[in-house]
């Protein structure tokens, strides 16, 4: 009796692959650094792309120097049968309309770069919060101070604002006002999901210090409550460090304690704005 022998078929066995590197890749080489010291290069470079990227919109450098000049000149003609009128309250929208316009601006601009991917981008690279919120600090502020020069300039020598004190001190706080909307432009900016959601920041942030800073009645008259909040907003000191110029032709320690607030009020903003820059993906 004869049986065919076939060979028994070994059971089959998955194929071992070769040994080959780890497939998930290792952290982003910058995601972990640390804090880095801020670096005039960098931070330049970051100003001049800003400044680069203005000069393409010609649109957006009108609105940063002839709003304020337009507003400036409307009002005066307003209160063409009161001068004293336009005196009163023509220094302290100088401080004003710069805060409002760089607001606006840096607020859209800043948001425009984020959703873009531009800062994640940038945050991947060898570049600092630090050097990026100074880089565009030092751009918009070279903006505000053009802007400041048009806006006191017009007011002092055009316009005829009667001013006691120096004019280059209206200018001073103006340009500290001017940093001061670009330092709360670059901060809420982190919190809006697109361009319309950035001009809705406006009446949050802006509209209330507007109302309460003294413009439209003396804070010390206001209700307790409100003129305990206006008390911590910085546009009341924006106001009032206007006032002073207005009214006194020496420097009053009153005007130093506004502008070191306005001043400190800025750099706070801007501290807490660089706290809001985080690469967004792994």
């Amino acid at each position: 009796m004869s049986s065919t022998n076939t060979p028994q078929q070994a059971p089959a066995t998955p194929q071992q692959a070769p040994a080959t590197p780890q497939a998930t890749a290792g952290p982003h080489p910058h995601a972990q650094r640390g804090p880095q010291a801020l670096s005039p290069a960098r931070t330049l470079a970051t100003a001049a792309r800003v400044l680069r990227q203005l000069t393409h919109d010609p649109r957006t450098v009108v609105l940063l120097l002839l709003i304020p000049v337009v507003m400036i000149t409307l009002l005066r003609y307003v209160f063409d049968g009161s001068p004293r009128t336009f005196d009163a309250i023509g220094a302290s929208l100088l401080g004003i309309f710069p805060l409002i316009t760089m607001f606006l601006v840096t607020s859209i601009a800043t948001l425009r770069e984020r959703t873009s991917g531009t800062l994640e981008r940038l945050l991947a690279m060898p570049l600092g919060k630090g050097d990026l919120i100074a880089g565009y600090a030092l751009a918009f502020g070279a903006v505000a101070i053009l802007q400041s020069l048009l806006a006191t300039a017009l007011s002092v020598w055009v316009l005829g604002l009667d001013v006691v004190g120096s004019p280059w001190l209206l200018l001073l706080v103006a340009l500290l006002d001017a940093l001061l909307g670009t330092a709360l432009g670059l901060f809420v900016s982190a919190f809006a999901a697109s361009e319309f959601q950035a001009v809705q920041f406006m009446p949050a942030v802006i509209f209330p210090q507007l109302l309460l800073c003294g413009l439209f009645i003396a804070r010390d008259r206001m209700a307790p409550v409100l003129e305990a909040i206006s008390n911590v907003l910085p546009m009341s000191y924006a106001v009032d460090g206007m006032n002073e110029v207005l009214h006194h032709t020496d420097v009053t320690g009153n005007f130093v304690r506004d502008v070191l607030i306005v001043a400190g009020c800025a750099l706070l903003v801007l501290t807490l704005g660089a706290a809001t820059l985080r690469r967004r993906t792994a």
